[in-house]
C-alpha cells in the first residue's frame, strides 16, 4: 500500500507559480529582444535563471508554454479591455456605438502593446509553431468577442469582414509606427496623428450604419 501523498506546503505553492512566471515572462523577453528565432526551451529557461526540465514539468512542453503566454502575458487584449472595462455597458450600446468603441478600445489596446506589434511584424516575415499558436489564441478572443456581443449577423453589414479591416489597418499602423513616423501625411507617433485616425474609422463605421 503506497503512503498518501502529501498536500504540497504554501511555500512550495508560491514557488512553484513564482518560477511558472518567471517562465512565462521569459518568452516574452525573448520575443522582444531577440525574435522567434531565438524562442527555445535552452533559451527560455536561461532567461528564467532555472533548469529546463521545469519547462516540462510545469507545462509540458514549449508548446504549451507559448499557449500559457499568449493567455496570461497579456499578449492581446481581453474581452473586458475590448469592451471597454464594463462587459453589462457595452452589450447594452446600439450596434453603431459597439462598433465605434471597439475600434477605439482595440487601437488603444494594440498601442501600448509594443510586444505585441513585435509579434505581429515577425508574423509577416515568417511562420513558426510559435506564430501559430499566438494567432489561434487572438483569433479565439476576437471570435468569441463577436459570438458575445454581435450573436445576429446584419444581413447588409458583414461585421466580421468590417472588423477585420479596421483591425489590420490599426494593427499594421501600430506596427509601422515602431520605425516610421509619417504614413499618407499622418503623423503615427503623436496622439493627434492617431486622433485623426480614430475620427476616421468613426466616420467609416457612422457611413456604414447609415447605408442599412
Amino acid at each position: 500500500m503506497k503512503p498518501a501523498t502529501s498536500a504540497p506546503a504554501p511555500g512550495e505553492v508560491r514557488d512553484r507559480e513564482a518560477t511558472r512566471q518567471r517562465l512565462v515572462q521569459a518568452v516574452g523577453t525573448i520575443l522582444a529582444e531577440k525574435g522567434f528565432t531565438s524562442l527555445g526551451v535552452n533559451a527560455v529557461a536561461r532567461a528564467a535563471g532555472v533548469d529546463k526540465v521545469l519547462i516540462y514539468r510545469y507545462f509540458g512542453g514549449l508548446p504549451e508554454l507559448i499557449i500559457a503566454f499568449g493567455r496570461e502575458g497579456n499578449f492581446w487584449p481581453s474581452i473586458e479591455e475590448l469592451a471597454g472595462g464594463d462587459i453589462e455597458r457595452f452589450g447594452q450600446m446600439p450596434l453603431e456605438a459597439k462598433l465605434k468603441h471597439l475600434s477605439r478600445n482595440f487601437t488603444h489596446a494594440i498601442r501600448k502593446r509594443p510586444l505585441t506589434q513585435e509579434i505581429m511584424a515577425w508574423e509577416m516575415v515568417e511562420r513558426t509553431q510559435v506564430t501559430v499558436e499566438l494567432e489561434t489564441i487572438r483569433e479565439n478572443i476576437m471570435l468569441r468577442f463577436f459570438e458575445l456581443f454581435f450573436p445576429s449577423m446584419h444581413r447588409q453589414l458583414d461585421l466580421y469582414a468590417i472588423a477585420a479591416v479596421i483591425g489590420s489597418a490599426v494593427s499594421y499602423l501600430a506596427c509601422r509606427a515602431r520605425k516610421v513616423q509619417w504614413y499618407n501625411g499622418v503623423d503615427l507617433q503623436t496622439e493627434e496623428g492617431w486622433q485623426r485616425i480614430e475620427a476616421a474609422i468613426d466616420s467609416i463605421i457612422s457611413a456604414l450604419i447609415d447605408r442599412q
